[in-house]
């Protein structure tokens, strides 16, 4: 690693290193000036890597002395968070939620790897709320006072943020789904609450395994020479991962919510469809009731009337049929 972007035969790694210096203000530095010079309590370095290959990696392990753990960790397969303390560093790997549409959820990988003085983020592929706490970063002071384990806890908690972006996506489908739901002409909507309720079962699935890194940052015995104020930011960070679980849950019954509404809706509209068919029934059965007497063999008068006696008769049926309609929907029984 030569500068801030290198550029190989086949691939493109990205990196960014920036120093927060709380007295000279922030500014990004180069890989050669990762070591330049002793670290102040006043200086903290971060490192972040897009997509490296093993050989940039392993260099910046030997330049930073990388726990060996930290490093398999990213060139292994596993995607499942998981936290490491490697006595004077420490190492995690959680997944965050990209940037897509629809509500089929994808995470993005990230290992932070924290040390003295510095912190280390590693990824294969873009992570976009990095570039947004970066660029929040960069122009404010004070942020090398902070130790590397308060560091991180701000990373993580802009990871928390693309769960609670994300749920409220979702809570916007559902509430436009809803509204398509309750309108006068509703559609089928079974097939978008089957992607929904997908989408919620996902996001579960890609948050929850996170409960063993928050919880254990948030130990006494995890990091017991860590100060008060770092303490701190891991119980809160704690706080706001319980949240974001709560949202998540919350999310699933928002789905099964709109597929009781869905069903009460159907039902309804079933109802309807039955009361007209019954209705249909009563005034056609009294029609063959009043056409069954006309049949009947009996040598009344009426029944020789001839076409006359037929008007009369199909024109009560019809005046019957038109007083029985009007009645039905004065009283919205149709």
């Amino acid at each position: 690693m030569t500068g801030v972007t290198e550029v190989t035969e086949k691939r493109q790694v990205r990196m960014q290193a920036m120093l927060f210096d709380a007295q000279r203000g922030n500014r990004e530095i180069g890989a050669d000036d990762l070591l330049a010079q002793e670290r102040s309590s006043d200086q903290l370095v971060w490192i972040d890597l897009e997509d490296p290959c093993e050989e940039d990696v392993h260099e910046l392990a030997v330049r930073l002395s990388l726990p060996s753990a930290a490093v398999e960790g990213y060139l292994g397969t596993e995607t499942n968070p998981t936290l490491e303390n490697c006595g004077k560093c420490f190492w995690l790997r959680v997944v965050a939620v990209a940037d897509t549409s629809g509500h089929e959820f994808t995470g993005t990988v990230l290992t932070i790897v924290a040390g003295s003085n510095f912190v280390a983020t590693l990824h294969r592929t873009p992570v976009e709320f990095l570039e947004t706490f970066r660029q929040g970063t960069a122009s404010k002071g004070g942020v090398g006072a902070l130790g590397s384990g308060s560091f991180v806890a701000a990373l993580l908690d802009w990871h928390l943020g693309t769960y609670f972006e994300a749920v409220s996506r979702f809570e916007l489908a559902v509430e436009r789904l809803e509204v398509e739901v309750l309108s006068t002409e509703p559609r089928d909507c079974l097939t978008e609450l089957r992607l929904l309720r997908k989408g919620a079962s996902r996001l579960r699935r890609m948050l929850a395994p996170h409960r063993i890194v928050f919880t254990a940052l948030s130990r006494p015995d995890f990091r017991p020479e860590e100060d008060e104020l770092t303490d701190r930011h891991f119980r809160v960070l704690d706080t706001h991962y319980e949240r974001a679980m709560d949202m998540v849950e919350n999310a699933r019954d928002l789905v099964v919510g709109s597929f009781e509404l869905f069903s009460s809706q159907t039902a309804l509209a079933a109802n309807e469809t039955m009361k007209v068919l019954t209705f249909v029934t009563v005034v056609v059965g009294v029609l063959a009731v009043i056409g069954g007497v006309l049949g009947m063999n009996f040598e009344a008068p009426f029944f020789k009337t001839g076409v006359i006696g037929f008007s009369v008769a199909v024109a009560l049926m019809l005046i019957l049929a038109g007083i029985s309609v009007f009645l039905g929907r004065k009283r919205r029984w149709i």
